[in-house]
């Protein structure tokens, strides 16, 4: 199993880090996923998984990774999926 850690854009509250672990959750092979919203990064713990899924899924959500460019539309997508993540949450 491999572990990895990618620096994420837009995480700001628990309803974007239920929606990332969620999304992520999905992905077959994905066996763990920790938000860490201080520090901005999502630990994932996989079987086999390409990283290139993992990166797309998170930018589809609106969280790219911090090396990607960071636009409007991406915010949008971000504050939407952390709506989805709050109303989950609760």
């Amino acid at each position: 199993m491999k572990t990895e850690t990618i620096i994420v854009a837009n995480l700001k509250c628990n309803g974007c880090a239920t929606t990332v672990k969620n999304e992520l959750s999905k992905i077959t092979g994905v066996k763990r996923v920790e938000v860490d919203i201080e520090k901005d990064s999502v630990t994932i713990s996989h079987e086999d998984v390409v990283r290139d899924v993992i990166i797309k899924k998170l930018l589809s959500l609106g969280y790219p990774e911090a090396t990607e460019k960071n636009g409007l539309l991406l915010q949008l997508k971000s504050y939407t999926s952390c709506m989805i993540g709050k109303m989950n949450n609760s």
